[in-house]
C-alpha cells in the first residue's frame, strides 16, 4: 500500500486549534503558509511563561484563521479577535520549557482579550524573527534545525493506523473514539501500518527530506476534548495502556527538515519511507 500525506495541520498559536490544509511550504522551521509559520505566535502569563492546555484546557476552544492581513481568533462569548500582520510591538523575552525566546508584543487589545477568555493575566506574543531557536543537537546531530514556538522541534508525524489501533482500544472498553486533533500534528500518514512511525529514519516527498529524530512523549494535552475544552484521562490512561516505555508515553514522532527547504507538500502526496532496519 503506498504511503501518502492524508492531513497538513498549521498551529499559528500554540495551543489554540489548528488550520487543515490543502498544501503548504516546507521551510525549516516547519509548515508555513503566505509567510505564516507553525506556532508561530503563543500566549503566556503575566511572568512570560507560554501557556498550554496543560494548564488551560479552553485553549482548544480558541479558532485561528489566517487572512492577507490578519490572525484572526475565535472563542465561545468573545467577540472576534483582530490581531493585524503588520502590528509592531515591543521585543521581549518570554519562557517556553527551558527555553529563553525573543518574542513581539501583540497590543494591549489582544491581551485584555486573551485575559477575559482565559481568567488569567495573559498577553499574546509573536516569534521574533531576529531571534533564533534550535531543536536540541544530542537529536539533530550537526544539523541546524531551527523551529519557533513548538515544544521542542519543527514538525510532528502522526498517522492513521496508529489512532486507529488507539480507537480500537478505546472501543472495547465502550469509549468514544478520539481525533487526530487531540494529537496536534503537522503531518498525517495514511497507509503506513500502526506505529511504524517508531522506526522511521527518512521520508521522502519529491526532493523534499524529512528525518524523524525522536518519538514524541506526551503530556496530559490528549486528554483535553478538542470539541468541548473538558480534559478527561480516558484518551491518555489508554494510551499509556499501549504505548508506555521508560521515557514516557509515545505517540508520533519529532522530525527536522534536512532537505528541500522551500518545497511544497499537499494533501495526498506519496511519501517514500526508509527505515531504521
Amino acid at each position: 500500500m503506498i504511503t501518502c500525506i492524508a492531513e497538513l495541520n498549521l498551529f499559528p498559536v500554540k495551543g489554540c486549534r489548528g488550520i487543515a490544509l490543502q498544501e503548504a511550504t516546507l521551510c525549516a522551521t516547519g509548515l508555513q503558509v503566505d509567510g505564516i509559520g507553525d506556532r508561530e505566535w503563543v500566549v503566556v502569563d503575566a511572568r512570560g511563561e507560554f501557556l498550554s492546555q496543560r494548564e488551560r484546557p479552553q485553549l482548544a476552544l480558541i479558532e485561528t484563521t489566517l487572512t492577507s492581513n490578519s490572525l484572526l481568533l475565535k472563542a465561545p462569548g468573545m467577540l472576534l479577535l483582530d490581531v493585524p500582520l503588520d502590528s509592531e510591538g515591543d521585543v521581549v523575552e518570554v519562557r517556553v520549557w527551558d527555553d529563553r525566546v525573543c518574542a513581539v508584543t501583540q497590543g494591549e487589545i489582544a491581551d485584555v482579550w486573551l485575559s477575559k477568555y482565559l481568567g488569567v493575566a495573559a498577553r499574546l506574543m509573536r516569534f521574533d524573527y531576529e531571534g533564533t531557536r534550535l531543536a536540541a543537537h544530542r537529536y539533530t546531530g550537526k544539523l541546524d534545525a531551527p523551529f519557533k514556538f513548538a515544544d521542542a522541534f519543527p514538525l510532528l508525524i502522526t498517522s492513521t493506523a496508529s489512532l486507529a489501533a488507539v480507537n480500537e482500544r478505546l472501543r472495547r472498553q465502550g469509549e468514544a473514539a478520539a481525533t487526530m486533533q487531540r494529537f496536534r500534528s503537522n503531518i498525517v500518514l495514511d497507509g503506513s501500518p500502526a506505529f511504524e512511525e517508531d522506526y522511521f529514519k527518512l521520508l521522502r516527498v519529491g526532493p523534499i527530506a524529512i528525518r524523524p529524530v525522536k518519538p514524541c512523549a506526551r503530556c496530559s494535552v490528549p486528554g483535553v476534548d478538542p470539541a468541548s475544552g473538558e480534559h478527561s484521562p480516558v484518551v491518555t490512561d489508554v494510551l499509556a495502556g499501549m504505548r508506555a516505555t521508560r521515557d514516557g508515553v509515545m505517540f508520533g514522532v519529532n522530525a527536522i527538515v534536512v532537505d528541500g527547504a522551500g518545497g511544497t507538500l499537499r494533501v495526498g502526496d506519496a511519501v517514500e519511507i526508509e527505515l531504521r532496519f
